[in-house]
C-alpha cells in the first residue's frame, strides 16, 4: 500500500455538475483542460494537479478515493465538505 500518491482533481459545487464532467471525460476530453475551465480549487490553474501527498493530509473521503485509484484511473464522484470532486491518480 503506497504512503504517498500524486493526484489531480476537479472540484465543483453540485453533484449534477460532477456528473456532467464525468460524461465529458468519458467522451475523451482531457482531465487537465476541464479542471482549468471549471474547478473551484486553485489547483485548477495547474490542471487540477495537487502534487504528491501522504495519508492524513486530505479529508478522509478524498484520501480514501485517492489511495484506492491505480495510476491513470479516475474516481467516481467524491463528496466532501468542500463540494464534489473527481480525482485522477497521476503517479
Amino acid at each position: 500500500m503506497p504512503n504517498k500518491v500524486h493526484c489531480a482533481h476537479i472540484l465543483v459545487k453540485t453533484e449534477k455538475e460532477a456528473n456532467l464532467i464525468l460524461e465529458r471525460l468519458k467522451k475523451g476530453e482531457k482531465f487537465a483542460n476541464i479542471a482549468r475551465g471549471v474547478s473551484l480549487c486553485p489547483s485548477g490553474k495547474r490542471g487540477g494537479d495537487l502534487g504528491t501527498f501522504g495519508r492524513g493530509q486530505m479529508v478522509k473521503e478524498f484520501e480514501n478515493a485517492a489511495f484506492a485509484l491505480q495510476k491513470g484511473q479516475i474516481s467516481a464522484i467524491v463528496k466532501t465538505k468542500f463540494g464534489y470532486h473527481i480525482v485522477k491518480r497521476l503517479e
